[in-house]
């Protein structure tokens, strides 16, 4: 099956802000395009709107006023959906409830032909559920563009259970036609991004409840650490408290309340608090005029050690090593090469997190998992009420040494971003192995939809494949409610590399 062809109508229906931007993608793409909405006068409001958007094309110089002329004439709203007959694809992008999409598709096959292909931009509902009201359910599918849609190139393609792969394969085609990056998924709650991005909100919002760490220090970890665009606060904000709070509950609800997608109470009192983040004025942050951005927690300057004992390679964070002997202190190798940490002058021990509590030893500090141990700009450490001030300080001056700001959070397992990754790379493990999509898929999926670093398959292939569940097993081990579980596919995945490694 090929894309559609550009003398193929596409019609949208739905014309609010996601609608726009669908319709403007196929406009510019070449197609005829319909309007539809069943708000009277809304769609020819809305086809204003994206003339004038087409405007603003041609003044930034990414379309000529030909073009722009051409796909306004192009561009037809309509009053009634007897209008979109003749359509080869209609896409709906109407409110999130089951029964309006379902009465609305049912409509829709009265009036289109039986090869049209019918589409929903759901995020949240299944693409099955509301294709099982269908006469040919076969042509029915999810087209799940993220917002804006003219900018943002990713296109989750969903199959519900009764979708032909012909009409599959037809909308993927003609999303990459119209200059977007498609990837297949089947149906499953959150698809591919709102699935598996769940711990990247859910883990920052248990550090903040566990009282470790403020908005402000976990966000500033997460991106001068981790390396993420933006910090699970920051962003919930942007999206709105009260969108991201309904994606996540849709999630576990529809996963049969598994606790590892459960919602975060604090969360909730922010939504009925009425703080939905900056189109209310106040979220996690004050975004009112005027107001002052709260700092992250940095650590006062320390004087850094003048050697540390190496005690194995440090794993993921080997480079450490190399950055120390630059800053012009010494690294001395322990003559058993066992473990993975660094003993300080204090005889304390600096530790990568692992899954484990600092509370759990007798001198012990932990430090976070960074992107890149050269670019990161801030590290965060964590320690026990009885670890030894020296030995906090002599880690804190280490990292001060290397060109880092240091977060000194609570004792909390994994700390920010080691368990975050960790539960990331669990689910798409996991989704891959249920058939979900590919692994090339999800980690285009988590690059384009929410500009992670990295895939979740890129992070385990650096990290090792092993890691993730390691990690995960100390957690569930301190905190056994089953949030930290490693799933069997994890397990899986990682004993299938070891059983390779040791095949003669």
């Amino acid at each position: 099956m090929t894309a559609l062809d550009l003398s193929s109508p596409v019609a949208v229906v739905g014309t609010g802000t996601m609608g726009q931007g669908i319709a403007q993608v196929a406009l510019v793409a070449g197609h005829p395009v319909r309007l539809y909405d069943a708000a009277p006068g809304l769609a020819r409001k809305a086809a204003d709107a994206i003339g004038s958007r087409l405007d603003r094309l041609v003044e930034k110089e990414r379309l000529t006023a030909d073009e722009r002329d051409a796909a306004r004439a192009r561009l037809t709203p309509v009053d009634d959906l007897s209008g979109l007959a003749g359509c080869s694809l209609v896409v709906e992008a109407v409110v999130e409830r089951l029964d309006v999409k379902q009465e609305l598709f049912r409509a829709l096959e009265d009036v289109v032909a039986d090869d049209c292909l019918l589409a929903t931009n759901t995020s949240s509902l299944s693409v099955t559920a509301i294709g099982g009201a269908l006469r040919v359910p076969g042509r029915f599918v999810g087209l799940h563009f993220f917002n804006p849609a003219p900018l943002l190139p990713l296109v989750e393609v969903v199959s519900g259970f009764a979708t032909d792969v012909d009409a599959a394969t037809r909308a993927y085609e003609t999303a990459r036609a119209w200059g977007k990056t498609p990837v297949a998924c089947a149906d499953t709650p959150g698809f591919i991004v709102n699935r598996v991005a769940r711990p990247f909100y859910a883990e920052a919002f248990a550090v903040y409840e566990a009282q470790a760490a403020d908005p402000a220090t976990v966000d500033a970890v997460l991106r001068e650490s981790g390396g993420f665009r933006m910090g699970a606060f920051e962003l919930t904000d942007l999206i709105g408290q009260d969108v991201n709070e309904s994606v996540t509950h849709s999630v576990w609800q529809a996963f049969f309340q598994d606790v590892r997608f459960r919602p975060s109470l604090a969360q909730r009192r922010l939504v009925e608090s009425g703080r939905l983040g900056r189109k209310t004025g106040h979220g996690w942050y004050d975004h009112r005029e005027g107001a002052e951005r709260p700092a992250p927690h940095t650590a006062e300057p320390a004087e850094p050690p003048a050697y540390v004992v190496a005690e194995g390679g440090l794993g993921p964070a080997a480079e450490l090593l190399d950055l120390i002997r630059e800053a012009g202190i010494e690294v001395r190798e322990a003559e058993e090469d066992e473990g993975t940490r660094l003993v300080l002058p204090s005889g304390g021990q600096l530790v990568l997190a692992d899954g484990q509590l600092a509370a759990e030893f007798a001198d012990v500090v932990y430090f976070d998992l960074a992107l890149d141990y050269r670019r990161a700009t801030r590290i965060a450490l964590s320690h026990a009420g009885h670890t030894s001030a020296k030995t906090v300080a002599q880690a804190t001056g280490l990292f001060q040494a290397l060109g880092k700001k240091v977060s000194v959070i609570g004792d909390v397992p994994g700390m920010i971003v080691a368990r975050t990754v960790a539960r990331i790379i669990d689910l798409a493990v996991e989704a891959v192995a249920q058939g979900v999509a590919t692994e090339e898929d999800v980690d285009t999926a988590m690059r384009l939809g929410v500009n992670y670093p990295l895939g979740p398959f890129e992070w385990s292939r650096r990290l090792g494949r092993g890691w993730a569940g390691a990690l995960l097993d100390e957690m569930h081990e301190v905190d056994p409610c089953g949030r930290y579980a490693p799933s069997l596919a994890l397990y899986r995945y990682a004993c299938a590399t070891d059983q390779r490694e040791d095949t003669p």
